[in-house]
């Protein structure tokens, strides 16, 4: 059964090499290159929303690789949601890169 009250958020989704068709959601500029499952999870978890991570599944489109997905606690649209984590993966990016 559905839970209406989580959104499943795909790596893919903030993958700033992936195509829009490839499943890429969010602007080239706020993705970020090949994200990690464990990297989403975290950005979640610091903004405040309840994530839970799902490691051995694949997105639809690529069901043969098991990059896993993440649910979070829905909290507005699934839009705003993944907005919100990917200004977040961007600043965890950032301050893990050396100047």
């Amino acid at each position: 059964m559905r839970q209406q009250d989580k959104i499943i958020v795909w790596p893919v989704y903030f993958d700033s090499v992936k195509t829009r068709s490839e499943g890429r959601r969010v602007s080239k500029n706020m993705g970020v290159p090949s994200p990690k499952a464990l990297e989403v999870r975290e950005a979640s978890e610091k903004i405040g929303l309840g994530s839970e991570l799902i490691p051995d599944v694949g997105y639809p489109k690529t069901p043969w690789l098991k990059n896993g997905m993440v649910l979070v606690k829905k909290k507005g649209s699934k839009n705003q949601m993944i907005m919100l984590i990917a200004e977040q993966l961007l600043k965890m990016r950032n301050a893990s890169t050396p100047r």
